[in-house]
């Protein structure tokens, strides 16, 4: 649905699997900014997809930014993230392996040490 100008949107609706997101332009008069307008964004939308590989392809084929490519996380997900050309922030997941609360610790350890999350 397009705005009372004709250019801007109003409302739309994007579909996902079978999960429906509802969305609007940016509209500063109604509250509704853009992670453009504010210099970033304080949320990131995950998304759990079939092949997290392939929707990462997609993201970036379509005008995402690259912020992750994918890689087997310590939570039993593959993972990735891109932000869209509007500074929105998607990760994108595919669930791959059960993993036990202390296999899931121990990974969550060596991720941060890797990372320098934590000091050794």
């Amino acid at each position: 649905m397009s705005g009372p100008d004709g250019k801007s949107v109003m409302h739309a609706e994007l579909k996902i699997g079978n999960s429906m997101l509802m969305l609007s332009g940016e509209w500063p008069e109604s509250g509704a900014v853009s992670p453009q307008h504010l210099g970033n964004t304080p949320v990131s939308l995950h998304l759990y997809v079939e092949d997290a590989d392939a929707a990462f392809q997609r993201a970036v084929a379509a005008g995402c930014l690259a912020e992750m490519p994918p890689a087997d996380m310590f939570w039993g997900d593959r993972f990735a993230k891109v932000s869209d050309p509007y500074g929105h922030k998607w990760s994108l997941a595919s669930h791959t392996w059960d993993m036990t609360g202390e296999e899931m610790a121990e990974g969550m350890k060596k991720f941060c040490q890797s990372s320098g999350f934590l000091n050794p």
